[in-house]
């Protein structure tokens, strides 16, 4: 009987079970975090007027806004985003 409860509960998968519970939270704690620090509008050179055909309305990081007039997000720079703007880290969709 003891058996039983020695093969179920080693050491080894307790320590392993610790491990795994302290990880998780610490993993959703640095991923909130990235998603959370966006970059500077000056820092990444952001400006209102489009670089030729490139424009934030054909970006993978543009996030339009609610109707087409409404500035839009950008998964990478602060604050509101004119679809007709363009920064450096533009990537064409």
């Amino acid at each position: 009987m003891m058996r039983h409860f020695q093969k179920k509960f080693s050491r080894r998968r307790i320590m392993k079970f610790i491990a795994l519970g302290t990880t998780i939270p610490l993993f959703n704690i640095l991923m909130n975090y990235a998603h959370a620090s966006k970059a500077s509008k000056e820092s990444m050179q952001y400006r209102d007027e489009p670089n030729d055909k490139e424009q934030c309305s054909n970006c993978m990081q543009f996030i339009p806004g609610k109707t087409p007039e409404a500035q839009g997000e950008c998964k990478v720079v602060e604050g509101s985003i004119n679809s007709q703007g363009w920064c450096v880290a533009y990537t064409k969709k």
